[in-house]
């Protein structure tokens, strides 16, 4: 019988706003205090630990030269802990789990923490092209563009599946009546690492627009082309964060008398359309199902990254999925998509609402630039 693994724990930092309270501190403090976390609420040290394997997408300046060896070092761990970072856009730190998890389940190693981070203030989104043009001459010759925008990838989602503007600006009202209403009733207080400032500590989520409504959201210019309908109030917003994740066997975490949250059941990724480029969680969450042998109504609860309002309706469209199942805490759009830590944050989040709600099935599923999409199924510990 192949081994299981287990998430033990998983915690996140709250979520700063650009240029917000997090914008100071660096992306490799934010990672070793969520690295510290993880391993003081479980009561391990940090030389029981093979690696951390870490997500971070703008791989430049202070995000640059391995932010996950770097963060293990900035916690003090022993020097003997290596860590290594992971791109896979903004899919990056739901790799990281798949990573860690391929690892453990192999053998290969017994304690993993996966997880990841991302300073979008102090490393701006975009900003390694400013050294040279990523795509190259022959991946632009092959799709005959010389632009490739997830802005515009948003807006040709929301043409094809005639999504109005009504209706993607409905979507994101919830996701921040969802957010309030979550940090309100403590939805998210065992899962956070509150990080200290020298203002006070920074406790909740600071992308939250308690005061939004459907007229404002309505008042908003379109933000990629002129008779579009994607706002900077239907997409998700840049900010900061970090999370970790507690990766082992179920094995290993009976001999350490942890008891975990959730069991790792199903992880895929999938390749799409690079130019429209956030189709993939569509064909990622029907690749998912069929290798788990379940159907969409047995998901009890979705995370589907919130990066525009579009990829998730589309989503919901192509999956039949329940609505009320759908980012039950609300989203991006109202909390934010720090890049390389949303994957890590997402799980959070999922494992957390799966055990305090006794729900068994969750799926997580986030789109990613260059045209993928991971998908990973999790089965809250019982």
């Amino acid at each position: 019988m192949s081994a299981t693994a287990v998430i033990v724990d998983a915690v996140r930092t709250p979520i700063g706003r650009r240029n917000g309270s997090l914008a100071g501190v660096h992306p490799v403090d934010l990672t070793a205090h969520v690295l510290t976390a993880i391993l003081d609420r479980n009561g391990l040290a940090p030389d029981q630990v093979d690696d951390v394997v870490w997500g971070c997408v703008t791989q430049i300046g202070a995000q640059s030269s391995n932010v996950g060896r770097l963060g293990a070092l900035a916690a003090g761990w022993p020097e003997s802990v290596p860590g290594t970072t992971v791109d896979r856009a903004c899919g990056s730190s739901q790799q990281a789990l798949h990573f860690a998890v391929g690892a453990v389940v192999s053998g290969q190693q017994d304690v993993v923490v996966a997880g990841g981070v991302e300073s979008m203030s102090m490393v701006p989104i975009g900003s390694a092209r400013a050294v040279g043009d990523p795509y190259g001459p022959r991946v632009r010759a092959r799709y005959g563009t010389d632009r490739f925008s997830q802005g515009i990838g948003a807006e040709i989602i929301a043409d094809r599946w005639k999504l109005s503007r009504i209706e993607l600006d409905e979507l994101s009202l919830r996701s921040h009546e969802l957010a309030a209403a979550a940090t309100d009733s403590g939805a998210f207080t065992r899962q956070l690492a509150l990080v200290d400032l020298a203002e006070g500590a920074l406790a909740i989520d600071e992308g939250i627009r308690r005061d939004t409504s459907a007229e404002r959201l309505a008042a908003l210019k379109p933000a990629f082309q002129d008779d579009g309908v994607v706002t900077a109030g239907n997409a998700s917003q840049i900010s900061d964060g970090a999370a970790a994740l507690l990766v082992m066997t179920e094995r290993k975490a009976t001999e350490l008398g942890l008891r975990p949250l959730a069991a790792f059941r199903h992880g895929v990724v999938v390749g799409d359309d690079p130019v429209t480029m956030l189709t993939g969680p569509i064909p990622a969450t029907r690749k998912l199902l069929a290798r788990a042998g379940l159907g969409i109504g047995d998901i009890d609860a979705f995370e589907v990254n919130e990066a525009f309002a579009s990829v998730v309706a589309a989503w919901q469209r192509e999956t039949g999925a329940d609505p009320a199942r759908v980012n039950p805490l609300g989203g991006a759009i109202a909390v934010g998509h720090p890049l390389g830590g949303s994957g890590a944050i997402l799980t959070t989040r999922l494992v957390h609402h799966l055990r305090d709600q006794d729900l068994r099935f969750g799926l997580q599923t986030m789109c990613e630039a260059g045209g993928m999409a991971n998908a990973t199924l999790i089965e809250r510990w019982s």
